[in-house]
């Protein structure tokens, strides 16, 4: 039997049981369904709201993947279109980031404009945990608080617990290419592949437009993206149906 809407697993389960609500969440699950229902075991696991796992795009950009609701999805979105955010950072390095307070202060600090982004809709607290081995960062599975806190070191345990298995399940998905030694775009899951070739496409396209290399383009790409309301991947598609247009003074 899989998770249920109003199932308890208990906010602090010691690391047999978060295992074995792991193994019981996913039992019988189609293998493309398991990240998304391993989002929603994450909810039901610890002490938080949502969640979301990306992949990391060889350009830096994360691709979504999946998301326990809307709220998870959005800021996933943000983060890939900022280029900044905890889950672009522990993708970055491999490590854990643990922003608990995104209120003014040090972890607002560092990524300012996404601790904007992710307050104004009602969530104070990031922490991103890689996907992949131990040298090899394939994305980050990305846990949101809607109040200021912390991990426990038992939640943290839990919480990497639903990280390996995240990655265990990435690896069982059906895919039209391998995974390449670096973990790049290679590595994607057809689906997750085609919206981060339509940014790949799109940041060709400004190029062609405005004259520019490839990182002022993704860049151009990005903060027209963020002034509008808009996710970099939407942007995009708009490019490649030529509803929409860079040009050299914009």
């Amino acid at each position: 039997m899989g998770v249920r809407p109003g199932d308890d697993f208990g906010r602090r389960p010691d690391g047999r049981r978060a295992a074995e609500a792991i193994a019981e969440g996913v039992r019988g699950v189609p293998p493309g369904e398991v990240p998304e229902r391993l989002c929603v075991i994450a909810v039901r696991l610890l002490p938080v709201t949502g969640a979301s796992a990306s992949l990391r795009g060889g350009d830096g950009l994360p691709v979504r993947l999946c998301a326990s609701g809307g709220r998870a999805s959005y800021l996933a979105e943000i983060q890939a279109t900022l280029g900044d955010g905890p889950c672009v950072r522990a993708a970055a390095t491999g490590a854990p980031v643990l922003a608990p307070d995104l209120r003014p202060g040090a972890d607002a600090d560092r990524w300012p404009v996404f601790a904007q982004q992710a307050t104004a809709v009602g969530v104070y607290a990031v922490h991103a945990l890689p996907l992949g081995s131990g040298t090899v960062c394939v994305g980050t599975l990305d846990l949101y608080r809607d109040t200021p806190g912390g991990l426990t070191e038992p939640e943290l345990d839990t919480a990497r617990l639903v990280a390996g298995a995240m990655t265990v399940s990435l690896m069982a998905l059906p895919r039209g290419r391998e995974y390449d030694e670096r973990g790049g775009p290679d590595s994607w899951p057809d689906g997750p592949a085609d919206g981060h070739d339509e940014v790949h496409q799109g940041v060709g396209m400004i190029m062609a437009q405005l004259g520019v290399g490839a990182d002022e383009a993704l860049a151009r790409l990005r903060a027209s993206a963020f002034a509008r309301g808009r996710t970099a991947h939407a942007v995009a598609r708009d490019l490649l149906a030529r509803r929409e247009r860079f040009d050299r003074d914009r």
